[in-house]
């Protein structure tokens, strides 16, 4: 157990020292988020996974008021950036120490037909501790609500690993009120990806971006950390 601790120490001050806010280690050896497009046989060796968060600029979000912009885009662009150097550093971190250790790309789609990356970052969040998943279809933390970009480390490092939260969004609908597709619903179970991403696509056209990101909902979603409200 020590040993375990003194790793999550040591992987935990790596990743603040490249910026991240939020550091959140998952069990992989009960529920386990699906892969997608890497070998199976390397995939079973890691029963751990270090899910990092970086917080949205809260300023950046009061610029996004009908849909993105060039600014939001930009930022966006930076803190994905930023989360894939930061997963690099703790990926090598843990190399140095003898365990293996993969690095998931922050924002890589590898199957546009059902919008995939190797991973959701989110899932491994949500077992991770990190918060849970909204209304809205995102990570919700408790102190940013959905205002952070993830990514992932998936390891064979014996890392003392956390709980989910066990919350949820309890009465707070804002991002229903600001969703310009319709696309959020009481239950996110029932968020509707597809009216979603015809949206995102819409906006990459119209907007001059040529990214399918939005932003809405996560600025509408700032966790106690801005709004001082409690989920």
């Amino acid at each position: 157990m020590r040993e375990a601790e003194a790793y999550r120490a040591r992987v935990e001050a790596k990743a603040r020292d490249q910026g991240i806010d939020l550091v959140g280690i998952a069990d992989l050896t009960g529920e386990r988020p699906a892969v997608h497009h890497l070998p199976p046989d390397l995939v079973a060796v890691f029963d751990r996974a270090v899910c990092l968060a970086v917080r949205v600029s809260p300023t950046v979000l009061a610029t996004v008021r009908d849909g993105p912009n060039h600014l939001y885009y930009h930022h966006y662009r930076q803190l994905n950036f930023l989360l894939d150097r930061a997963a690099l550093a703790v990926a090598r971190e843990i190399e140095a120490l003898g365990y293996r250790a993969l690095a998931v790309a922050a924002s890589q789609i590898i199957d546009w037909t059902h919008q995939l990356g190797h991973v959701s970052h989110k899932d491994v969040a949500r077992l991770g501790g990190l918060g849970w998943r909204g209304r809205n279809n995102l990570l919700v933390t408790p102190a940013y609500g959905a205002q952070v970009r993830l990514v992932t480390v998936l390891t064979d490092l014996p890392l003392e690993p956390a709980s989910p939260l066990g919350q949820d969004c309890g009465a707070c609908r804002r991002c229903l009120a600001v969703c310009p597709a319709g696309a959020i619903h009481e239950q996110p179970t029932a968020f509707d990806h597809q009216a979603c991403f015809a949206k995102l696509k819409e906006f990459g056209k119209t907007r001059g971006i040529g990214q399918y990101i939005c932003g809405l909902c996560v600025a509408a979603c700032p966790g106690r950390a801005t709004s001082g409200r409690e989920f």
